[in-house]
């Protein structure tokens, strides 16, 4: 398999960079093709401009539209043209990455905001009906996606009943909001809980179960997320009242979801 695997933390020498290290070069002893992207080594710029789409400045800019045309005239800035190419080219993403403010750090954003355009990421249209294809399908359609994070925190702290909130939940925005959403698979995430205090001892236990989870990365089954077009939703993309009855919120979008009591 061909892997993109994106890492997002300012020190070479973090738990972050060093467990990527050993991910990837697991892989390639599997016979993999790994493709490593150091956002912070590589200076990535995050920011959206209207330069990335070769738009007239003098113009208002509708950074959708823009996108759309840029993709369509061959006018995309290089740097996200070749992102895209990196995307188009694996079979896997894997998007590693500390949990900053319960989310990804603003580098590794603004990677998504930049790449992940529309007429690439979303906005693609089924040829035939003029359906737009998201939610289980689209142009990232038969690829995986994977999150592998640290917090500092404890495991159960990201628990059912703990104060920040289930982890799953927390991480609905990238599992369902840039996988899902592009049509990719999600792969359940690896976290490492407790990094910040993290023992020689308890680091080599997060990398043997790093490696064990990539040697198993084509097999692994997937986030059951519910499809847009798989007959759970209304026209308004609502969920028919007959489809997981008195669920509601995050995780009423898991086709083995039951009511929680």
């Amino acid at each position: 398999m061909n892997i993109l695997w994106l890492v997002a933390h300012p020190d070479a020498r973090s738990m972050t960079r060093s467990l990527a290290d050993e991910g990837a070069a697991h892989l390639t002893e599997l016979g993999h093709d790994v493709h490593m992207r150091d956002l912070y080594a590589l200076n990535w710029d995050p920011i959206v401009a209207a330069t990335d789409f070769g738009h007239d400045p003098e113009e208002r800019l509708f950074v959708a539209r823009a996108a759309k045309e840029a993709i369509d005239a061959g006018r995309l800035s290089a740097d996200i043209k070749a992102e895209q190419e990196l995307v188009l080219a694996a079979d896997v993403l894997v998007v590693h990455f500390p949990l900053w403010w319960f989310g990804m750090p603003a580098i590794l954003k603004g990677w998504f905001d930049r790449v992940f355009l529309h007429g690439f990421g979303f906005g693609i249209k089924d040829p035939e009906t003029g359906t737009t294809l998201r939610y289980g399908d689209g142009n990232l359609h038969g690829k995986r996606g994977m999150v592998v994070t640290s917090v500092g925190a404890r495991e159960a702290s990201f628990g059912p009943r703990g104060i920040h909130g289930e982890l799953e939940q927390v991480l609905f925005p990238i599992q369902h909001g840039i996988f899902h959403y592009t049509g990719m698979e999600a792969l359940p995430p690896l976290v490492v809980y407790g990094a910040d205090r993290s023992t020689e001892a308890e680091y080599a236990l997060a990398a043997a179960r790093l490696k064990e989870r990539l040697s198993v990365l084509g097999e692994l089954e997937p986030v059951p997320f519910r499809t847009q077009d798989g007959g759970d939703y209304d026209a308004d993309l609502v969920l028919h009242p007959h489809i997981a009855p008195g669920a509601t919120g995050l995780a009423a979008h898991v086709a083995d979801t039951c009511v929680r009591t």
